[in-house]
């Protein structure tokens, strides 16, 4: 099997072996090139220590040399550069006490988490495939290398890797690495929440999010996001759905694109449901308020997990307004994306659209067609450049001030007045028509 390597990653390999050591690429840019896929980054194993690969080549960096590697650059590219190592305990559950050096390729590839990862190649000697990674491939399987206790034990982020992995390639998961993931999932909780949002967006804009399902089957969810549990366990009862919440919200997360602030919403939209059942008098659940407490918890979560505000801003706008039914015509539009702001439009529109589609046949063809009718009075509104905010009004701040107001809140007030104006009659965005109406005495 013959793999195409960069010529730079070429001449790294090509000079550790002019000096008598083993070189080869390792790891996921090989996976990605059996698979046909151009690897993000190529990383190389070599029997040299790290000393010995610095004095190699003229411009390295120190990125982990404690562990073995060294980065060599080659014009403005990094290329990391590990020495052979075995891994001593894993006290914390992620990382290794201390590492050894070996001159022994097999030794390195057994520390690696999946077969579809522990394969070497340099042009040489060829696919180095000692633990039937191609072999996974070819069945779609993500298998761990040697014993899977073992493995998850040392690493738990690894529990994650498995899920992604799976959801990414398409894969199905082996049955003992499946049955370890079960085991070892308390060990999740010793893994940064920063590490697990990684993952976690990684696996919702895949090509199988639904993967999420197995993550819930094997434990893993209950540690990092048990309202996700919660939500699976809660049937609806309802002439509008078919599902539990939490399955509901993984058929519209399916039905949604691969964008991660629109997968997440899709996930979390109904987190809430839980909290606010009532049930009439004819058995039927209902969940008032519930796309308001779904917000919340969904700020909750991803505040636990790390995430960066403007994602967690958007996200809960979606959430809060998945529900909203707006009236047509292109005035209502105007007034509900001043109300709820602009970055969230044309995503609600999608968020709606998937929400319908993961629901029952009652009256799905109805609501369809209403958030249809809403996306052209949308476009509408765009296309004519119509008025929804301060920003595209006719009249700034600046020009209130040069009438003789002075800097300060009422600023705000009278371009708010001004935009309430404008958003009922577009024509009215008019410099010399707001500065007569709202300041008749300039």
């Amino acid at each position: 099997m013959k793999i195409n390597m960069p010529e730079a990653v070429k001449d790294i390999i090509h000079t550790l072996q002019n000096e008598g050591y083993e070189a080869y690429a390792v790891g996921g840019c090989v996976r990605d090139s059996i698979l046909g896929r151009e690897p993000n980054d190529w990383d190389i194993t070599t029997s040299a220590s790290p000393e010995e690969v610095k004095a190699l080549f003229r411009r390295t960096i120190d990125t982990g040399i404690e562990h073995g590697t060294v980065t060599i650059m080659v014009d403005k590219e990094g290329y990391e550069v590990t020495t052979y190592r075995i891994d001593g305990k894993y006290e914390d559950g992620r990382h290794p006490t201390e590492v050894t050096f070996t001159r022994e390729l097999k030794e390195d590839l057994l520390r690696r988490d999946f077969t579809i990862n522990a394969m070497a190649y340099n042009d040489e000697e060829g696919l180095v495939d000692i633990f039937g990674g191609v072999e996974d491939i070819r069945n779609k399987v993500i298998r761990c290398v040697g014993d899977p206790l073992a493995r998850f034990s040392e690493d738990a982020l690894r529990l994650m890797r498995a899920i992604r992995f799976a959801a990414q390639l398409g894969y199905t998961i082996e049955e003992n690495t499946r049955e370890a993931i079960r085991v070892i999932a308390p060990n999740l909780a010793k893994i940064s929440a920063e590490r697990i949002q990684a993952e976690l967006i990684k696996i919702m804009v895949s090509p199988n999010p639904g993967m999420m399902r197995e993550a819930y089957k094997l434990g893993l969810t209950k540690i990092f996001m048990p309202e996700f549990d919660l939500a699976m366990e809660t049937e609806q009862v309802n002439p509008h759905h078919l599902y539990t919440v939490g399955e509901h919200s993984m058929v519209s997360v399916e039905k949604v694109k691969a964008d991660k602030v629109l997968r997440l919403a899709m996930l979390m939209h109904d987190f809430g449901k839980p909290h606010c059942i009532t049930t009439d008098e004819k058995g039927i659940n209902h969940f008032y308020g519930h796309p308001e407490k779904s917000e919340e918890i969904a700020g909750a979560i991803m505040h636990r997990l790390k995430f960066d505000n403007d994602t967690l801003r958007k996200v809960c706008i979606l959430i809060r307004c998945h529900d909203e039914r707006i009236v047509p015509g292109v005035k209502y539009m105007r007034r509900a994306v001043a109300r709820i702001g602009e970055d969230a439009f044309p995503a609600l529109f999608d968020v709606q659209e998937a929400d319908i589609l993961a629901q029952s046949e009652y009256k799905k063809e109805e609501k369809l067609a209403a958030v249809e009718a809403n996306r052209r009075d949308y476009e509408e509104m765009i296309a004519e450049k119509q008025c929804v905010s301060i920003a595209d009004l006719a009249v700034t701040g600046k020009d209130l001030i040069a009438c003789g107001m002075k800097p300060g809140k009422e600023i705000g007030q009278v371009l708010n007045a001004m935009l309430k104006d404008v958003i009922e009659e577009p024509e009215h965005n008019n410099k010399e028509y707001l500065l007569k109406k709202f300041l008749p005495s300039s």
